[in-house]
């Protein structure tokens, strides 16, 4: 008897569902790591030693999960702060109309788990920011499927700042935390893949990502000729006038319904057409306008990357493949330089210090350094909390340390590597950002070379 077509589809057994990844992960050949031990055992092994974090769970994130998972990974985690809109379900395909309201990353992984048998999903309903730095060591890969410039950067500061480098300057191995990144606009997608210290991470080539659209105030307010020009006048100067110390809040659905309604009251006074509830949420939320097909292109791609960084059965993409299909089907690979005084990625800025340098003369630094221009800064050394801005109780807990001298909370190391998480000032604006220092002490290398000697 045949099933009604509203019935999923018999799910393929396991040696079926498996039989494709095993053929690929048992056979030696041309293009494989030199390191690439071939055997029918090793998706068994990669499902039960690897441990991926997915960041995101919208609609590339979801087609990750389910790429990951049929790729043989088993144990994954997935990230994601947002709950699920009515407007999601057209292109994220794990999420229901019942779904509404929820959290992306705990739906997700639920769907995902019903489906795919012996698959174990960790979903986190938070902020990225909201970890601690630990919680991202403990995966060997993590892949992005975000939407965000700030929220790429902030997770590539992370995974690079857990590289260390030898005396020569070379990265060690075993520090090297893999990232693999996706990102999609409407027909366009690309997939890219971050060796920190090999590859160029993230900062490396921030220049790929165009600059924000802005309009300047006069236009809005004087003479608006679009649609998006309607709505950020009542997004950012009606709302304020209206409400003066009322914070507008994108997730509220009444504050969205009057910054639409205003944008159609001025719209309307300059015979300008366009302004729809749903374009007003594009434009004022930055919504990148996102399709099915394009998700799960780059999401293939990006699963692909990532099942040959664990296992070593092809030679990884060098290093940034980009899709477009609005005319047809264009697939090109490019390889970007490393910038190797990058300061995420490479050694370290480096600092000097006299001994008697306390850790508050030492943040003092970090606001006047014109590389860093770091203000509010939280240090770190190996794990080791020095200073920490917030939470409350940290700050309490760290704040007698302000008056000690670097040398002393270094445990008298000649040099040292610290991490600085605070608000650095990029192109003229502030954001979160990690950054990795290394500290050396004036004369105090020599000074202890010649105690050596004599």
């Amino acid at each position: 008897m045949s099933s009604s077509p509203d019935e999923d589809p018999p799910a393929p057994t396991e040696p079926e569902r498996w039989r494709d990844l095993d053929m690929l992960l048992s056979r030696p050949g041309n293009l494989v790591d030199a390191n690439f031990a071939p055997s029918p055992g090793l998706r068994d092994m990669l499902g039960s030693l690897v441990e991926v974090l997915v960041v995101g769970a919208g609609g590339l994130g979801c087609e990750l999960l389910k790429d990951l998972a049929l790729s043989g990974f088993k144990n994954l985690h997935v990230i994601d702060m947002d709950t699920i809109d009515v407007s999601n379900l057209n292109r994220q395909f794990l999420f229901r109309v019942q779904d509404v309201g929820k959290s992306k990353a705990e739906v997700a992984a639920k769907r995902v788990m019903e489906r795919v048998s012996g698959v174990n999903i960790v979903p986190h309903f938070c902020r990225i920011e909201d970890k601690e730095i630990e919680f991202y060591s403990d995966f060997s890969i993590i892949v992005l499927g975000l939407d965000s410039i700030e929220a790429r950067s902030y997770i590539n500061s992370v995974a690079c700042g857990f590289l260390e480098y030898d005396s020569d300057d070379k990265p060690i191995p075993e520090t090297i935390k893999f990232m693999v990144d996706g990102g999609t606009e409407g027909f366009k997608g690309h997939a890219r893949v971050i060796i920190p210290g090999t590859t160029p991470c993230f900062e490396c080539n921030i220049w790929l990502f165009p600059p924000q659209v802005k309009f300047p105030l006069c236009t809005l307010a004087e003479t608006p000729r679009t649609a998006a020009h309607c709505i950020e006048y009542a997004h950012l100067i009606k709302w304020n006038e209206v409400h003066p110390g009322k914070p507008f809040d994108a997730d509220d659905a009444e504050h969205m319904q009057w910054i639409y309604s205003e944008a159609l009251k001025r719209a309307e006074l300059f015979g300008i057409s366009g302004v729809t509830y749903s374009f007003t949420q594009g434009v004022v939320k930055n919504i990148i306008p996102a399709i099915a097909s394009t998700n799960a292109i780059v999401s293939a791609a990006c699963a692909l990357e990532a099942l040959k960084l664990m296992s070593g059965c092809s030679k990884t993409v060098s290093n940034y493949l980009t899709y477009n299909g609005i005319v047809g089907t264009h697939i090109n690979v490019s390889e970007f330089v490393r910038d190797k005084d990058c300061l995420v990625c490479g050694p370290g800025t480096l600092i000097k210090l006299d001994a008697s340098t306390t850790l508050s003369e030492f943040i003092k630094m970090l606001e006047e350094h014109p590389k860093l221009l770091m203000s509010r800064a939280s240090v770190t050394h190996e794990g080791d909390n020095l200073y920490m801005q917030a939470p409350e109780v940290l700050e309490q807990m760290t704040r007698q340390n302000l008056g000690v001298p670097m040398f002393e909370l270094l445990k008298g190391a000649t040099r040292a590597t610290v991490h600085v998480t605070g608000m650095a000032e990029n192109n003229g604006k502030k954001k979160s950002s990690l950054r990795k220092l290394r500290v050396a002490f004036n004369g105090v290398e020599e000074a202890s070379k010649m105690d050596e000697s004599s």
